[in-house]
């Protein structure tokens, strides 16, 4: 990005909040060192709202039809957050409970905030950002 950025100079660059960590790094590096604004985009989602993504391509039908359900039930989840309840202990029981349940391996389902990406107790202004793995296949995803 920084070579892209250098030899083209754009005035904005727009880019998916798929990756929101990777959006996030490198929104505040190439806004500091060059004059351009990077634009998050929102992630663009199949009719089973999972993210459309290169990584799906090695998935067969079986395998993104439980990638679809991994994400809608975490949707599901973030929309029954409370802010008075422990969210620490709450995102750790069900990602043990999908652990169980769809037989994925998690490497972590956390809430961090969207301004800093530090771990969040607190649902405003914040997102879960997920990544699991479906056989080998390591899928990432963030709302």
């Amino acid at each position: 990005m920084d070579r892209l950025t250098h030899l083209i100079k754009p005035k904005k660059i727009f880019m998916g909040e798929k990756d929101y960590q990777q959006l996030f790094l490198l929104k505040r590096y190439i806004e500091k060192k060059y004059k351009s604004k990077i634009i998050g985009c929102k992630t663009i989602r199949d009719k089973n709202n999972l993210a459309l993504s290169s990584r799906n391509l090695l998935l067969n039908k079986k395998q993104l039809i439980l990638a679809s359900k991994v994400i809608q039930r975490s949707i599901k989840f973030k929309k029954s957050l409370d802010s008075t309840k422990n969210i620490q202990k709450l995102l750790d029981f069900e990602s043990k409970k999908m652990k169980k349940i769809f037989k994925i391996k998690i490497e972590y389902f956390e809430l961090r905030n969207k301004k800093n990406l530090l771990l969040s107790k607190k649902i405003n202004n914040s997102r879960i950002f997920i990544a699991y793995y479906i056989n080998k296949i390591r899928l990432i995803d963030n709302f």
